[in-house]
């Protein structure tokens, strides 16, 4: 299937458009490093920013992140409830990673890659474009990195829980967008750079699966669905 056959395009956010990701992944450590600390004392084994991140964290959401990662060092906890501040449930742990990644956009500020900015303008002359992810932040970074008017519908953190929406290894969100952007998820290609997100939208049927490998993981999105695989998007259009 060529280009001109394809009628829409879903960006991931985090690691695809903005240099997010890394940010995430740096929360998530001040976090985790925190509860491991207190749990495990001198021989706690921190959180790897590296494969922990893209394992358990990765392009899911806040919470189910949460509960993946505890999960994986055998350490369970509450749920609580929304607007929960306690230290020792899901939901306490996921208002303050929020507040810690907020922290971190206000010092360190937005960057977008400039590559994926460019493709969006050029295809957005004959496709829809659709955003997703699973922060509830999404509107306010976009809004920051002044790339909010590029696409015709956003499905994110917010909406996912609205509409109740499964994460990511389901393909919910992505089918949400392709739905909203009224293209059929044959004819819509995704960008991706997580293992999950690969892994959702390749089984929510879409045409092309674009792995977009920043951080050199490209076997990993290969074994996880990815069509093709990609470190900078300007080189798309010479590959299908």
């Amino acid at each position: 299937m060529g280009r001109g056959e394809f009628k829409g395009a879903i960006f991931d956010m985090d690691g695809v458009l903005t240099k997010t990701a890394a940010i995430h992944a740096k929360a998530w450590k001040t976090l985790f490093d925190g509860v491991l600390k207190e749990r495990e004392g001198n021989d706690f084994v921190p959180f790897d920013m590296d494969r922990d991140y893209k394992q358990y964290v990765d392009g899911k959401s806040r919470l189910d992140g949460i509960r993946s990662f505890l999960g994986s060092r055998s350490i369970e906890l509450e749920e609580g409830k929304p607007g929960d501040r306690a230290k020792d449930t899901v939901h306490g742990l996921g208002e303050r990673k929020n507040e810690i990644f907020l922290a971190l956009i206000s010092k360190e500020g937005i960057e977008v890659y400039p590559d994926s900015i460019a493709l969006i303008k050029k295809w957005r002359k004959d496709m829809k474009m659709a955003v997703i992810s699973a922060s509830k932040n999404c509107g306010k970074i976009l809004e920051s990195a002044g790339i909010f008017d590029l696409f015709e519908t956003r499905i994110d953190g917010i909406v996912s829980e609205k509409r109740r929406l499964k994460g990511k290894p389901d393909p919910a969100i992505f089918l949400e967008a392709s739905k909203e952007l009224q293209v059929p998820p044959q004819k819509c290609v995704v960008f991706e750079d997580a293992q999950a997100g690969v892994e959702a939208a390749k089984k929510g049927g879409f045409g092309l699966v674009v792995g977009v490998a920043r951080n050199g993981n490209h076997e990993a999105l290969r074994a996880h669905g990815a069509d093709l695989v990609l470190n900078n998007l300007e080189d798309i259009d010479q590959n299908y």
